[in-house]
């Protein structure tokens, strides 16, 4: 697949896809860089989010529709199979993070973990940078939030429960079916949902405040699944509830394209169709508020059968804000963890 930023590259004479992954295919590629900041100002009006980190670059996850994957253009890599083999580091994140919190200018607020790539992909099993990072705002109590798709979350409760315990603490899990065969297909390494059930359970016994977000939802696959996905939340111990329509952004859409026929050969024509009817007439629609809530009649439906269900199994309640006057600026050097 083309790299728009690169004026010479090696292609293949076919377009890469998710159906090509077997046993015999190149192993992933950890690579470190070293960024000068790591704390992100959120420009985008429409995400939920004010500032956001992202320890890596890339996720070996295999999402096929994630719209990360044109991010990965910009360090000369394809969006497809490099976006999952191709997996970037950055290492000095929590020493960047306590520089950051050391800045006189900084007025604390919420920094969400995985604003673009899950911080708790494979390789955090080894580097461990998502869990020295939560170390960091638990030590200057900084408010933090989380979204995963994956139950490697559970290792760090020792944590995630101190900073519950200040209300400095907020997760959501992203989940888009309990059919297993589907989330193969959509997402071939995340955790199973069972496996994020029993995640949102561990974090709803000591406290936290954890919802589901139901991501993305795609017409024709999964949208019938909306009321399932938040009784079983709700069940586990979700208190919120959020959802986005599937955007098939920069060349996500051939990608994306290219897999549905693969996957469902029967009905990738229905799928698509109705994609591209919730977004007036194409696969992606950039526009903010938008992009990733969608349009016309089949869209109300869809955003109707939301309503009723959150209505019913996540009934209005008293939102607690994270707390920001904790927040204290240690002595540097202080933390002793690196």
């Amino acid at each position: 697949m083309k790299n728009r930023f690169l004026m010479h590259e090696y292609v293949q004479e076919h377009l890469e896809g998710m159906d090509e992954y077997d046993e015999e295919a190149p192993k992933s590629k950890y690579l470190p860089i070293f960024p000068k900041t790591i704390v992100n100002k959120v420009e985008s009006p429409d995400v939920g989010m004010d500032y956001s980190i992202n320890p890596y670059q890339g996720c070996e996850h295999g999402c096929i529709y994630c719209y990360a994957r044109n991010s990965h253009e910009y360090w000369g890599y394809n969006p497809g199979l490099d976006f999952e083999r191709v997996i970037l580091y950055k290492e000095n994140a929590p020493q960047l993070l306590e520089k950051h919190f050391q800045n006189k200018n900084w007025k604390p607020n919420t920094i969400v973990l995985s604003g673009n790539t899950d911080c708790y992909q494979p390789l955090e099993k080894k580097l461990q940078i998502t869990r020295k990072l939560l170390q960091v705002f638990l030590t200057y109590k900084n408010p933090v939030g989380i979204i995963t798709k994956n139950s490697m979350i559970m290792r760090d409760l020792d944590i995630i429960e101190q900073l519950v315990n200040d209300q400095l603490f907020t997760a959501y899990f992203s989940m888009n079916s309990l059919d297993e065969s589907i989330r193969r297909r959509l997402e071939p390494r995340t955790a199973t949902a069972k496996q994020k059930l029993k995640a949102i359970e561990a974090l709803a016994k000591i406290g936290a405040e954890v919802g589901l977000m139901i991501g993305p939802v795609i017409p024709g696959l999964n949208d019938h699944e909306i009321p399932d996905l938040m009784k079983a939340a709700s069940e586990a111990g979700a208190t919120k509830v959020g959802y986005t329509m599937v955007r098939l952004n920069g060349q996500i859409g051939d990608l994306f394209e290219h897999w549905v026929y693969q996957a469902y050969p029967d009905k990738a024509d229905k799928i698509l169709n109705q994609i591209k009817g919730a977004h007036g007439g194409k696969l992606n629609d950039s526009r903010f508020g938008n992009r990733m809530r969608g349009e016309g009649r089949m869209v109300q439906s869809i955003h109707r059968l939301y309503e009723l269900s959150k209505s019913k199994y996540f009934p209005k309640r008293e939102k607690k804000p994270l707390r920001t006057d904790l927040f204290v600026r240690t002595t540097k050097g202080q933390l002793g963890l690196f």
